[in-house]
């Protein structure tokens, strides 16, 4: 296991900031709600696209209008603040996109991060304090009458639904090519999947080998869908389906499996339900049995620009999804996987976009 104490030591301010530096990006800070929806609406209603077919010559504020789409109020309005975060720039009264443009236009994660903060989150958020308080995610009744989020994914309103499952996609589909030589190095026969969502990683593991079963474990309404992938794969008879409430601490899982798989499910728990979940885990064990965690650990990566998005993920788990759940440390898994009675083999850092794989075994 890699010491990961200099990845956890951050600063992500630079070290010599003037005190100056540090009052502009105070309020930076205090508008940057104000800035994030300029952008968004520059960006969807494609005033960003006219100026990146324009090129470096750009174009005045009238030429865009007599484009026609924008009024020249809602253009002037939607591009000086654009101009302020550095999304465009003016050359000789001429609208410029800048790299910051480009990015918003051209690099998928940040285009997956904007839709997810709009569509999912944003006027849950406003909702955080009451929610960090009462350990309740008091901003989702903005998408839906659920107890967590969990319970609506399968009937998220859109745009919210699109935004969600294109978010959790993003980040985990880069990574299953990358782990599946990892899920079957020891040649696992049963094979769990805990948090199956749609079905991908199963569909991906039933595919990959011919010999495996798998047992499938989610609520009810996710369980459906995931049913629905496999049998429309025509892969549906190696695996079984177990509903189950994994918040609830009676809820036992089946036995004897030789691998249990996790891949960014315990991030949607809080610590003491994590403990219960890791100590069903061991039972469920086979003798010799293994459990694997794919998850986005924000200690564990290399760039600051993964731990910023890792970190500013954990307040839409508090408002929107469960209320006391968020992105872990390494350790905090170590620390409840021990009190479980299961204990670390090996930690591979680097795994697709930000993730981590951590193999555990019974101590």
């Amino acid at each position: 296991m890699t010491d990961s104490s200099a990845l956890r030591d951050k600063k992500f301010s630079p070290q010599k900031q003037s005190a100056f530096d540090a009052r502009f990006e105070a309020q930076k800070l205090a508008f940057g709600p104000v800035v994030f929806h300029c952008v968004h609406y520059a960006w969807k209603r494609g005033v960003l696209q006219a100026l990146a077919d324009a090129g470096e010559q750009g174009l005045s504020t009238e030429q865009l209008h007599s484009q026609g789409g924008w009024s020249h109020y809602a253009l002037v309005v939607s591009l000086e603040s654009c101009l302020s975060a550095g999304v465009v720039y003016l050359r000789e009264g001429r609208w410029v996109l800048d790299k910051m443009g480009y990015c918003v236009l051209t690099d998928r994660i940040t285009q997956v991060n904007f839709n997810f903060v709009h569509d999912v989150c944003y006027q849950g958020l406003f909702d955080l304090g009451r929610s960090l308080d009462a350990q309740q995610p008091l901003g989702l009744p903005h998408l839906g009458a659920w107890e967590t989020i969990y319970q609506g994914l399968s009937t998220l309103p859109e745009p919210a639904r699109t935004s969600w499952f294109e978010f959790d996609h993003h980040y985990s589909d880069t990574s299953f090519p990358d782990v599946l030589p990892d899920v079957f190095a020891t040649a696992p026969r049963k094979l769990m999947d805990i948090g199956a969502n749609t079905g991908k990683f199963s569909l991906a593991a039933l595919r990959y080998d011919a010999q495996v079963q798998l047992n499938l474990v989610d609520l009810p309404q996710q369980l459906a869908l995931a049913q629905s992938t496999l049998e429309q794969a025509d892969l549906a008879q190696r695996a079984q389906f177990h509903p189950r409430d994994m918040l609830d601490d009676a809820s036992a899982l089946p036995t004897g499996m030789d691998l249990v798989w996790m891949s960014q499910f315990l991030s949607c728990f809080g610590e003491a339900q994590i403990a219960s979940i890791f100590k069903r885990v061991a039972a469920a064990l086979a003798p010799n049995g293994q459990v694997l965690i794919l998850d986005t650990l924000w200690d564990r990566q290399r760039y600051d620009i993964a731990a910023y998005c890792l970190i500013n993920t954990s307040p839409y788990f508090t408002a929107m999804a469960s209320g006391n759940s968020r992105v872990y440390q390494a350790s905090d898994y170590v620390r409840l996987a021990e009190q479980a009675g299961l204990r670390l083999l090996t930690l591979r850092d680097g795994i697709g976009y930000c993730h981590s794989l951590m193999r555990l075994t019974k101590a």
